[in-house]
């Protein structure tokens, strides 16, 4: 009666580990299934903060984008190594100053023409910076709506707010040469459900040998037959 109650226990811890090996094997294997809903992989980055609530959750990029938004635009190409920091930043300042000189000649002149340039200017600067707020989206999986007008308009109605977030995600996840290194915490989808706090998960799992544990149950299971008879057995004297 005493060893299947034994084996009945090891069979219970058996069971117990078995069913651990799988929860802890499931969710890798879920995320390397594609899904084909989304185009882009099962399992998807966001954007560090929304365009406006977040736009001050940091003062130093908020205030990079808003003053020196050609720098921060540059910083941001080469670290997704969509080019390099010099050149990018470059076409942005001439496009930008296009539309304004285009807004200053027609305040001088009052000539329609200068509208126009301008208007088409500062178009063709929210395409510019939509087509490689795209790009980034693509090239990291990151969670959005999948239209290159969005990404144009964000651009165009919100630039210092996007470019803000452009490069909180970059800069947080530690994205250099166009490798996405990640932090310490990571917020992703898998599925429909979201994942934050990943760094609470143990890195390592205490694992007992083989031999251990056949010792072990070698223990219990001599402990469990000879209890009842220890039990009547009075103190020995010395």
């Amino acid at each position: 009666m005493a060893e299947r109650e034994g084996e009945a226990a090891v069979a219970v811890i058996d069971f117990d580990m078995l069913c651990a090996a799988v929860a802890a094997a499931a969710p890798t294997k879920v995320a390397e299934e594609p899904d084909e809903r989304w185009g882009f992989g099962h399992v998807q980055r966001m954007w560090e903060g929304e365009l406006l609530a977040d736009y001050l959750d940091d003062r130093r990029i908020a205030m990079e984008a808003t003053c020196c938004p050609c720098y921060s635009f540059g910083k941001n190409m080469q670290r997704a190594n969509l080019g390099s920091c010099f050149l990018q930043g470059a076409i942005y300042l001439i496009l930008r100053l296009l539309a304004l000189i285009s807004l200053v000649a027609f305040f001088l002149t009052k000539n329609n023409a200068y509208v126009y340039f301008g208007v088409g200017s500062a178009l063709l600067v929210g395409v510019y910076l939509g087509y490689f707020r795209t790009r980034i989206r693509r090239q990291f999986n990151i969670r959005g709506n999948n239209s290159w007008i969005d990404d144009c308009a964000s651009h165009l109605v919100l630039p210092c707010c996007t470019l803000s977030q452009e490069s909180r995600t970059l800069e947080m996840n530690n994205v250099q040469c166009g490798v996405w290194h990640g932090r310490g915490e990571t917020t992703c989808l898998v599925g429909n459900s979201r994942i934050e706090g990943i760094t609470d998960l143990p890195k390592l799992l205490p694992v007992k040998s083989p031999e251990l544990c056949s010792m072990d149950r070698k223990v219990n299971s001599g402990d469990q037959l000879l209890g009842p008879h220890v039990s009547q057995l009075g103190p020995l004297d010395p």
